[in-house]
């Protein structure tokens, strides 16, 4: 079945200088958590790709069809997209999307820095509910989208999640958290001190794990997880242009 995409979850390239930047949305979310933050990238004159991963921005039924696999095959894809015109390319991620930012430092020694917002790498709560679901009918739990502080303010996330897919993300989880170690790029790690999707304790384990001689926590005291659209977005920003100013 062919899946229309949704107003506002598309794909976004922003064509700028030789520096490239990937943004990778999250788990069950779309690239509109990420627009802003590649817009605020474009305007630095960075080149900019945010891919949309398969099965997101689509129906819950159709991020069922899809794997972790596919997932890691679409950010690896934005990556080639940048090498084609950039010579320096770094990666910004939110939740699912800073642990595919931490597989591509994993594996790409060419990246030339990290900024995972919120990564997760070990969520015992969703291993819990996996093994009771899976051994039950169920398809679909309620979503988990929209876990941000600043009111008015909305995710475009699916409202409900599918079982199968909790499985891949804890697969891609366990996969990284294991080769933590291999990443020697340079990170600026951004936590949500309160977050009610990913312990905020993961990105601890992440600062403590990754090889990387340049590597800085920043605390968003007023974000919850999506800190992508919430009171922080713009210190992300900020931030992160300096983080990449500084390394090229």
């Amino acid at each position: 079945m062919n899946y229309e995409v949704l107003k506002d979850a598309e794909e976004f390239y922003f064509e700028g200088n030789p520096v490239g930047v990937l943004v990778i949305h999250g788990f069950t979310g779309t690239t509109q958590s990420m627009r802003f933050l590649g817009e605020r990238f474009a305007e630095a004159g960075f080149t900019v790709v945010g891919p949309r991963l398969t099965g997101h921005g689509t129906a819950p039924e159709d991020m069922e069809q899809a794997s972790y696999e596919d997932w890691i095959k679409d950010v690896e894809r934005g990556l080639n997209k940048l090498k084609e015109t950039c010579t320096d390319i770094f990666v910004c991620g939110l939740s699912m999307g800073g642990t595919l930012t931490l597989y591509l430092a994993e594996n790409h020694k060419e990246i030339k820095g990290i900024m995972p917002v919120n990564a997760a790498i070990y969520m015992p709560e969703m291993i819990e509910n996996y093994e009771v679901l899976s051994k039950e009918e169920t398809r679909f739990v309620d979503g988990i989208g929209s876990d941000i502080k600043l009111e008015g303010i909305q995710e475009l996330a699916y409202s409900k999640t599918p079982v199968k897919s909790m499985s891949d993300i804890i697969l891609l989880s366990r996969l990284v958290r294991d080769n933590l170690s291999k990443i020697t790029a340079p990170a600026l790690i951004f936590k949500s001190t309160e977050d009610h999707v990913v312990p905020p304790d993961n990105s601890h384990q992440i600062f403590e794990a990754i090889s990387s001689v340049g590597k800085e926590i920043v605390e968003l005291e007023n974000s919850y997880h999506v800190a992508t659209l919430d009171t922080d977005k713009e210190l992300i920003a900020e931030r992160s242009i300096q983080f990449i100013n500084a390394r090229i």
